[in-house]
Formats: C-alpha cells, structure tokens, sequence
C-alpha cells in the first residue's frame, strides 16, 4: 500500500502542523505584547537639597510636572515625553538654580543633580 496517500501519515503531519503554528502564534503574541510594554517615556532625575522641589518643564509646550526632593536628597520625575527640559530648583515657589536644555530620550533617564556648594542657592543661576 502507497503511505504517500495513507490517512495515518496526512494526520501526524497535520498534527505536526498545527503544533508548530500554536507554538509560532504564542510566540508572535508574547513578541506583540513585550512591543507594547516598551518605554515610550524617558525620565529625569538626581540629587539636591532635601526639601526643596525641583521642576520638570518641556523648552517647547511648558507642560511638565514639579517634584519634591525626599530626605535622602533624591528626586525622580518620571513618564516624560521625548523632548527638551529645563530642570529648575525650587524653594517655596522661588526659582534657586536652573538646568535648560536637558534632553530627554525615550526609555531614558537623565541624571541632573543641584549642588549648593556650587551654585548660590538663595539666587537664580544657571547651574552646570
């Protein structure tokens, strides 16, 4: 008897394919769904005094957000949009030192730290 046309071997390799377009369909989801869960926002942060606040602005829409400083002297402004930033240092509403012009890329964080050992923190400067 000719296998060639056998019920028994169209079968296994039915079987054989149907196995193989599971196991390539549930890869495909997982690469879709790891795709979907990449950055799509960069994030800024670093060191100043503890209890100032330091304020995130975008140079072309002024959308932004201000943080506050915690006591170990870290702050983290996070979920930014690419573009670039002027990081200023607060104190109760006054602006003490700036950084403008900081880019911020997708799935990135950039690290601007304040020093008022540098910089005089009872004015406005920009700080480098």
């Amino acid at each position: 008897m000719n296998n060639t046309f056998s019920i028994r071997p169209f079968s296994r390799r039915l079987a054989k394919c149907l196995l193989l377009a599971g196991v390539a369909g549930a890869f495909a989801v997982a690469g879709i769904s790891t795709a979907s869960a990449q950055a799509t926002t960069g994030s800024v942060f670093g060191k100043a005094p503890a209890g100032y606040a330091v304020s995130v602005r975008s140079a072309m829409t002024g959308a932004g957000r201000t943080v506050h400083v915690d006591s170990t002297g870290r702050y983290s402004a996070r979920e930014l949009p690419n573009g670039v930033y002027t990081v200023t240092l607060q104190d109760n509403g006054q602006d003490i030192a700036r950084h403008p012009n900081v880019p911020v890329t997708i799935g990135r964080g950039v690290q601007v730290d304040f020093d008022c050992s540098k910089i005089k923190c009872g004015g406005i400067a920009d700080a480098k």
